[in-house]
């Protein structure tokens, strides 16, 4: 018995399709892929760090945008929606729908058991070839962990560990720094009750 091919999509086809869809999905090579859904905690721990960075920022060239917004990584292929994107210069998009962002300065996954390997592993390796990325950020929802790599001037990655209630975590490209416990504020981390500030 054989089985027939999958058809694939072309960038045009995919954004056509996805423009339209009721769920998201990332695109690598011709292939659809669908997102999972997220959790109370994701969705707590994105729109506190979301929130405090932003009003940090609101001043300035800067800009927090969550999942909505779509990036594309021009040299590999893969379209995706980021957690939180955080874009600095003039925004530069795909097109005239300008919903596909090229040029973020910073992006941030929020990891969970079905992503984290991915997020740490092939997708990082397509978000660094952004030129205009200086920043990767991960922040677990298991335990009170934010791990944040820099780009260096020979293009290698530098890692900064945050992994204390009481630190706040700076970008390093960016004038914004948020206290662990803000990031984590009504996370129930297991074996703690959720976290919440005075």
């Amino acid at each position: 018995m054989s089985t027939a091919p999958t058809r694939r999509l072309s960038p045009e086809e995919y954004l056509a399709q996805e423009r339209l869809a009721e769920f998201r999905s990332e695109y690598l090579r011709g292939e659809v892929f669908a997102m999972a859904g997220t959790s109370y905690e994701h969705g707590l721990i994105k729109d506190n760090l979301a929130r405090e960075a932003g009003y940090q920022l609101k001043s300035g060239p800067c800009r927090v945008v969550t999942s909505d917004l779509r990036v594309k990584v021009d040299l590999s292929g893969l379209y995706t929606y980021p957690d939180i994107v955080i874009v600095c210069d003039e925004p530069e998009f795909e097109d005239a729908a300008f919903d596909t962002l090229l040029n973020p300065r910073a992006i941030v996954e929020v990891l969970s058991d079905s992503t984290e390997k991915y997020d740490r592993g092939v997708k990082f390796g397509h978000y660094r070839q952004l030129a205009s990325l200086q920043e990767y950020v991960l922040v677990a929802q298991d335990r009170f962990l934010v791990e944040r790599y820099v780009r260096q001037a020979d293009s290698s990655w530098l890692l900064t560990v945050f992994d204390q209630l009481s630190q706040a975590f700076a970008f390093a490209s960016i004038s914004a720094q948020v206290p662990l416990a803000e990031i984590y504020r009504g996370v129930k981390i297991a074996g703690n009750a959720p976290w919440k500030t005075s």
